[in-house]
């Protein structure tokens, strides 16, 4: 296994950080791998947010979903799908142009999200631990008015970036779905029923795993959460502003 696949396969959500500061030249090189990603028609469809004020982090701890480390984290970065920039560049040309549609906001999340899972590898092989906020798209109004978000804007994902401490380095990374239930080819095709409980059995590593009563508790404690149900909510809400 190659370095790079090595990095794919041992990387892993880190929620707990030491003490130790990023250095402004690994802060640097995690920017500009975000840049060298791929990007629709070179047109880098967002913007990257630096937050390291302490008020802004803390609340932003609050707001998804009561999570202190985003506030201890050295390093946060916020990806935003901005269809602002290129829209303003037409009118600033005298192009005619049209207002930015949910076509647009699509294409600008996927080059975010490209974007950020640079920084993520590009800052595991300086050997820093990251972690994923999808909370960040709950609370529309209250994270549009604290980041001053544009209506074209949208918050696609926050990231949080430190040195992982110990128990962080030898925690156990989670068991992915075996290959075979994922990819698919040429068409798609629902799995049936066995095949999901087979694929969810072999992924667990209890023995005594019961599907009914996981799959219950995780629909309560994730998809029919409070937190679930306000982030497609909030989603709701911004996405009226590309309805045109």
């Amino acid at each position: 296994m190659n370095e790079m696949l090595r990095l794919l396969f041992e990387r892993k959500s880190v929620r707990a950080y030491t003490e130790r500061e990023i250095s402004d030249c690994d802060k640097n090189s995690i920017f500009e791998a975000a840049l060298q990603a791929p990007t629709a028609g070179n047109q880098i469809l967002y913007t990257l947010l630096e937050i390291d004020d302490p008020h802004i982090k803390e609340e932003l701890s609050r707001s998804c979903d009561n999570q202190p480390f985003i506030a201890k984290a050295p390093l946060v970065l916020l990806f935003l799908a901005d269809c602002r920039r290129w829209f303003d560049c037409y009118r600033y040309a005298g192009a005619p142009c049209r207002e930015p549609g949910v076509g647009d906001l699509m294409l600008a999340c996927a080059d975010a999200l490209i974007a950020a899972q640079n920084t993520v590898i590009a800052a595991e092989s300086l050997g820093i631990g990251s972690c994923y906020i999808g909370d960040i798209l709950e609370n529309k109004e209250r994270i549009q008015s604290l980041l001053h978000l544009d209506r074209y804007v949208f918050p696609v994902t926050l990231l949080v970036f430190g040195y992982p401490t110990e128990q962080q380095k030898n925690r156990k990374k989670p068991k992915r779905f075996d290959v075979k239930y994922i990819v698919q080819k040429n068409t798609y095709r629902p799995l049936d029923e066995e095949t999901l409980r087979r694929m969810h059995r072999e992924q667990s590593e209890d023995a005594n795993y019961d599907f009914d009563e996981k799959i219950r508790a995780f629909c309560k404690r994730k998809y029919m959460s409070d937190f679930s149900l306000e982030m497609t909510r909030s989603v709701r809400e911004y996405l009226k502003n590309f309805e045109n």
